[in-house]
């Protein structure tokens, strides 16, 4: 089974499918059936209610088509960002596995909404660091992160690691902070007008109350055997990853050079000239190959 998913195929889409349905099964015969929180938010709640008219059986059907996205949508961000030696399904796979040893991780909650639209958010992350001019994904990191709160309140919390994650990947820039904040606001903005439509109006309602808590998390044998056991092949995994593979140093040079004429302004880089004498690449990690030796140029007409 691990020898299949360890394989970029187009048919493990199928195969996982098939693997998550069938660890999953238990779950389709006996439906849990959620009940508004105090932490869900009014988008959350009033899907409930439209759900009710709806058989039991739909909300395991809802719960496993988003742990199967997060799944599918996982895989492709650890591969996009090459953080296996080479692509390939096993993070779906084992996702679809460990979610299947906490039952609350398989039903229909907010949070699992929420998790949805942050791996949506994490993914967005990783694209800022290459983009001239990335205000609509920032502004759609906002506003994802408003309807999240919309979906479950405690969410609103993750504004501040996102600005964190602004200022670790652009360069500060005010306008893009005030852009994120107003993405946030968005979904406040329309959710207050249609209270205000309606004679529902309040703060109280746009802006419920929030409390700090620890988690009370129930110890027993068979969490901390669990989490061994999903801790051990991932350390393991590194370290034989580590062990079998030698990076041996390698010098790194690019040339640049630019200019200004009456008309604009060109420029022109060559990477890794060291390749181009002596023939050799070098890796950035096992089986990726890094910049290979080629010219860039460009021209900006003023």
């Amino acid at each position: 089974m691990i020898a299949l998913f360890k394989q970029k195929n187009p048919a493990n889409f199928l195969a996982l499918l098939v693997f998550g349905v069938l660890i999953k099964l238990p779950a389709f015969f006996k439906p849990y059936i959620p009940q508004p929180s105090a932490n869900d938010g009014t988008l959350y709640v009033e899907m409930l209610k439209w759900l009710k008219s709806f058989p039991a059986i739909i909300y395991p059907i809802l719960a496993f088509s988003f742990l199967f996205a997060q799944a599918v949508m996982l895989t492709r961000f650890i591969n996009n960002q090459r953080m296996m030696t080479k692509p390939n399904w096993f993070p779906g796979m084992a996702y679809m596995l460990i979610t299947s040893l906490f039952p609350e991780w398989n039903y229909f909650s907010a949070p699992l909404l929420i998790n949805t639209v942050l791996l949506l958010v994490l993914s967005a992350f990783f694209k800022l660091y290459n983009k001239p001019d990335a205000k609509g994904i920032i502004f759609n990191i906002g506003f994802a992160l408003g309807v999240s709160a919309l979906l479950f309140s405690p969410a609103i919390t993750f504004l501040f690691w996102i600005l964190i994650g602004l200022m670790l990947m652009r360069p500060f820039k005010l306008n893009e902070w005030v852009l994120c904040i107003v993405g946030v606001t968005t979904p406040f903005y329309f959710y207050g007008i249609w209270l205000f439509i309606s004679d529902n109006w309040s703060w109280h309602i746009l802006f419920p109350g929030f409390s700090v808590k620890a988690p009370a998390i129930k110890q027993s044998v068979w969490l901390a055997g669990s989490a061994f056991l999903l801790v051990a092949p991932f350390l393991t995994g590194g370290y034989y990853v580590q062990d079998s593979f030698v990076n041996e140093a390698y010098p790194l040079v690019d040339v640049f050079f630019n200019g200004k004429f009456k008309g604009g302004r060109f420029f022109f880089k060559y990477h890794n000239l060291v390749q181009a004498f002596t023939g050799k690449g070098y890796m950035i990690t096992p089986d990726y190959r890094g910049q290979p030796n080629i010219m860039d140029f460009g021209f900006d007409l003023i």
